[in-house]
């Protein structure tokens, strides 16, 4: 499995999932090549399209209500020839009903503030042995999703991840926002 590095991906001012915790989001996914996959908040696609590598025979369905967002995967599942992958345009719990079927994975990177439904809703559409990944910058999202998925019978795990990187010339550390990744299996 090869993994895609950052500054392959066309960003613009998008939110993306980084190098480092996108590895680990995607190891914890634990995909396989037919897979079914379902991103949340999709961004630039850097998980969108790390997936879709991976699951050649299986789908990935992309959701992402931002614009710009939008126009950023389309370019970059177009650099990286995906033709595995559908993108629902909106808000994720008025996409609902426009998404068909069951995915063996969700991985949720952004919720728009309704974490809580959003894992209610889609956790139906979570295949029986599936298993959901998160990823969240705020302690307020990580506890309530946290609860919500435990209150739904989930079996929960977080980890926090802190990366650091040199800049420049320099010796020195900067660091980037401490991440957590929740792991839940049903």
């Amino acid at each position: 499995m090869i993994f895609i590095k950052d500054e392959e991906f066309l960003r613009g001012d998008c939110p993306m999932t980084k190098e480092e915790v996108r590895i680990l989001s995607i190891a914890k996914l634990e995909l396989e090549e037919d897979h079914s996959v379902l991103d949340i908040g999709a961004g630039t696609g850097s998980v969108t399209i790390q997936a879709a590598k991976i699951c050649c025979n299986g789908e990935v369905v992309g959701i992402e209500r931002d614009s710009e967002a939008l126009d950023t995967i389309y370019k970059n599942i177009n650099k990286f020839q995906c033709n595995n992958i559908k993108i629902i345009e909106g808000e994720a719990l008025e996409a609902f009903n426009d998404i068909k079927g069951e995915f063996n994975r969700i991985f949720i990177g952004g919720s728009g503030g309704n974490i809580e439904d959003i894992i209610k809703n889609y956790a139906k559409l979570l295949k029986d042995k599936g298993k959901m990944v998160l990823n969240f910058i705020t302690i307020d999202n990580l506890y309530k999703a946290m609860s919500t998925l435990k209150a739904l019978g989930f079996a929960v795990e977080c980890s926090q991840v802190s990366v650091s990187k040199t800049k420049g010339r320099s010796s020195m550390l900067f660091a980037g926002n401490p991440i957590f990744i929740v792991e839940a299996k049903k």
